[in-house]
């Protein structure tokens, strides 16, 4: 269940600020200088922003792996 208000399971959305357009893409990413490769976040893109949350991420330096809503990524995927 992504969401649920009410008994009502919600897509999943954006993660975007302020954005509430239905997620298409992991953004499937890790902060190095904290954690281990076996610690993935994953943040939810719309179409619009995919490029936008994951250039955010890049400009850090942080390992970045973008995919579809559907698939996961496996430990250490991120290296």
């Amino acid at each position: 269940m992504i969401g649920d208000i009410g008994g009502v399971d919600l897509p999943p959305t954006c993660s975007r600020a302020g954005c509430r357009l239905p997620a298409v893409w992991n953004i499937n990413w890790r902060n190095p200088r904290i954690h281990g490769p076996e610690r993935v976040k994953v943040w939810l893109a719309c179409d619009d922003h995919r490029d936008y949350l994951r250039d955010y991420l890049a400009t850090r330096d942080f390992p970045v792996l973008v995919t579809p809503l559907a698939q996961h990524v496996v430990d250490g995927a991120l290296s």
